[in-house]
């Protein structure tokens, strides 16, 4: 299987203002690539390189103990990284009927679920992301994580922000907050809906 870095659906600038051209520029060809690099290298010569990443970090006993850390450490900055590029857009998109209705069940609103998915991004302490998941049993429900670790444990992602600095520094410094505000309105909430019923 190759594991190439993932084209970008739209052009570096294309989220402006709310992610600016240099900062999707560096972190997507110097960051998620090297994570892409590092991933490779910690499984060189291992058959678990013919799996896709996903399926290797859903099934982390099969890989060995001595690699296991830096897999879950790169090979998570290799799956977040490309799921945050595809639930990005510059276009105007809606959740389908399905989707809202799941988040009207789980969070009895969609502001109760922006409010609860932001004050995880807001509190995900140091490095880290924040995500709504779908659990095996079909409920949305949102959760954060340190470093470039994934859910997997609690269920499939299907929206996932990046919070660490250098997703949103050069733009927002230290305003966390405002990053995750603006985050809002550059959602792929199509993507989004296709990851639930994909999940």
């Amino acid at each position: 299987m190759k594991h190439n870095l993932p084209k970008l659906p739209y052009d570096y600038d294309a989220l402006e203002p709310v992610i600016d051209e240099q900062t999707m520029l560096i972190h997507h060809t110097k960051h998620h690539q090297g994570y892409i690099n590092k991933y490779l290298n910690a499984l060189e010569g291992s058959d678990l390189l013919d799996k896709d990443v996903e399926a290797v970090l859903r099934n982390l006993d099969d890989v060995p103990d001595k690699k296991r850390q830096a897999v879950i450490n790169t090979g998570g900055g290799y799956y977040n990284h490309r799921l945050f590029w595809e639930i990005l857009t510059p276009k105007d998109t809606e959740l389908s009927k399905d989707l809202t209705h799941a988040i009207d069940r789980d969070f009895g609103s969609f502001d109760n679920f922006k409010k609860e998915f932001s004050t995880a991004a807001k509190t995900q302490f140091g490095s880290g992301w924040a995500w709504l998941v779908v659990t095996p049993e079909k409920n949305l429900k949102v959760t954060s994580t340190p470093n470039q670790d994934t859910p997997f444990s609690i269920g499939t992602p299907i929206l996932g922000i990046d919070v660490w600095e250098h997703a949103y520094y050069l733009n927002y410094q230290n305003k966390r907050p405002d990053y995750i505000e603006n985050f809002f309105k550059i959602i792929n909430w199509e993507q989004v809906s296709k990851n639930f019923i994909n999940a």
